[in-house]
């Protein structure tokens, strides 16, 4: 009898601080969970000894069932107590692995534990933290909903002897968005039309998405006409075709322009304007070598200030002001170019010549015995 009891006590495990013992979870109370670790009675697994981070419920990380490794904290068979540690395991082991993720860039998934000031607690085996500005890529105002939300981090930061893990998920969600922004400037080439939203304006210009990387366009490239600021024909969500003007793959600029999908109005211009008519327009600007005349709307020609006046002037504003109404004819166009030469001094010519035409018409006419008002008379009736 005395030797079975022997041959039992030395069959049964011997524990003492500081052993390292594997487990199953037997049950889960409120604060703790007792923990199957083929010793004499159960361990002991307090709720602020399963995880670095502060929980509500246990049954929020354990369940039933679940295998666990421990490190004996204390022993005590007197009160049949033998109180265990997760967490020190999970620490001793955090540090070679965050040290591993940090040395190779490893992407991998936290579940947020809690929400503090300045950012987001998260168990990885130590406790983690994700300032707020490494959350995401846009501002978060309000990060309540982000508790029980799951992360992909990088580690960016370690100090072990001051208990320091920082992770970023921006880290990830920005290796992410210029792999796709490398991507999508690949596919993009000079001279293609695409679709885009204006996605921000400012006094230079508008940036465009082209639906992953954005372009800008130039406010000298927004349209034919002259404009001050871009939100002057611009708002933020409007849909425009645009063209792509230049490519920097190393950069991810991306130049484009609005105003090249639509037609010129010079080509238009120049299309239907002929050489030897006469137009009137509006005298826009005056230079020291002449004038430019508006002669359809955004369509300038030069004047140059020998096509000015018959007389010799020295300057332009000696005869002419901004904004004056002017008859002036068409001498040349250059396509290419989109250059239009006018003629003051011609056009007061051929107005001249014109009159003298009809006025000798009326005086050969009146010698043959028809007189004004025979000329004009049938004008005159249906003007009634």
């Amino acid at each position: 009898m005395v030797e079975e009891m022997n041959s039992e006590m030395t069959n049964v495990m011997s524990l003492k601080e500081g052993d390292i013992v594997k487990g199953t979870i037997a049950k889960i109370e409120e604060k703790e969970a007792l923990v199957n670790i083929g010793y004499k009675y159960d361990g002991i697994l307090p709720i602020g000894e399963i995880v670095n981070v502060h929980i509500e419920k246990i049954t929020d990380v354990l369940k039933v069932g679940d295998q666990v490794e421990c490190k004996v904290l204390r022993v005590n068979d007197g009160k049949e107590q033998v109180l265990l540690s997760k967490k020190v395991i999970d620490r001793e082991k955090a540090w070679d692995t965050l040290q591993h993720k940090l040395s190779t860039g490893e992407v991998f998934e936290v579940k947020v534990a809690d929400v503090v000031k300045g950012g987001l607690v998260v168990d990885v085996g130590v406790r983690g933290f994700v300032p707020a500005s490494m959350v995401e890529r846009h501002f978060v105002e309000d990060f309540a909903d982000y508790k029980g939300k799951t992360l992909r981090v990088k580690v960016v930061e370690i100090d072990q002897d001051k208990n320091k893990v920082i992770l970023s998920q921006r880290a990830v969600l920005d290796e992410e968005f210029n792999k796709k922004q490398k991507e999508l400037v690949a596919q993009i080439k000079v001279g293609d039309i695409l679709l885009g939203t204006v996605q921000r304006l400012t006094d230079f210009g508008a940036f465009i998405d082209l639906g992953g990387v954005d372009g800008l366009v130039h406010v000298s490239e927004i349209s034919w006409n002259r404009i001050g600021k871009p939100v002057d024909v611009l708002k933020e969500g409007d849909k425009v075709n645009v063209k792509v003007l230049r490519v920097d793959p190393e950069t991810k600029r991306i130049s484009l322009s609005i105003k090249e999908t639509m037609q010129n109005p010079i080509h238009l211009a120049i299309e239907n304007l002929k050489i030897g008519e006469i137009y009137t327009g509006i005298v826009k600007r005056l230079v020291s070598f002449g004038a430019f005349v508006e002669i359809q709307p955004n369509v300038e020609g030069l004047v140059h200030i020998s096509q000015i006046s018959h007389q010799h002037i020295g300057q332009p504003s000696e005869v002419l002001k901004i904004g004056q109404e002017v008859k002036v004819k068409v001498l040349d166009v250059d396509p290419s170019s989109e250059r239009i030469s006018l003629s003051i001094r011609e056009a007061e010519e051929q107005e001249v010549e014109k009159e003298v035409k009809e006025n000798h018409l009326i005086q050969e006419q009146h010698n043959t015995g028809f007189t004004l008002a025979d000329i004009l008379g049938d004008k005159l009736k249906k003007l009634k």
